[in-house]
């Protein structure tokens, strides 16, 4: 079975899209301890996506930055226009529900792969 994701990585930077080019027409963002870079978007990408999964034409959308011994993590995506009010909040509230937080940690820590 092959990947329906398209994964583009930078120097510190990796970005986890549906589609490209991979655009952000909503955001929020939040900083994680170092891990696996492409399981710890994919984790995210799940979460965010159970959650939004009735807003009509949402497509995730994950970029994680390499900050020092952190990650950044943009999340978000593409959306059928217009953006719905409070989306980025809600995309907020999945990036800052602790035991997902905990749970994503774990699992990026389970792998010894960073940023290349």
């Amino acid at each position: 079975m092959t990947s329906r994701w398209h994964i583009t990585r930078g120097v510190g930077e990796l970005t986890l899209s549906r589609q490209l080019p991979a655009r952000f027409d909503v955001v929020a963002s939040t900083t994680l301890p170092m891990g696996d870079p492409l399981r710890l978007a994919h984790q995210i990408r799940q979460d965010l996506w159970r959650a939004l999964q009735g807003v009509r034409g949402f497509s995730p959308v994950l970029r994680l930055t390499q900050d020092g011994e952190m990650i950044r993590v943009e999340a978000g995506g593409r959306v059928a226009m217009p953006v719905p009010r409070g989306l980025a909040d809600r995309i907020s509230d999945v990036l800052d529900h602790p035991a997902r937080r905990q749970r994503w940690v774990t699992q990026a820590r389970r792998s010894a792969r960073g940023f290349a």
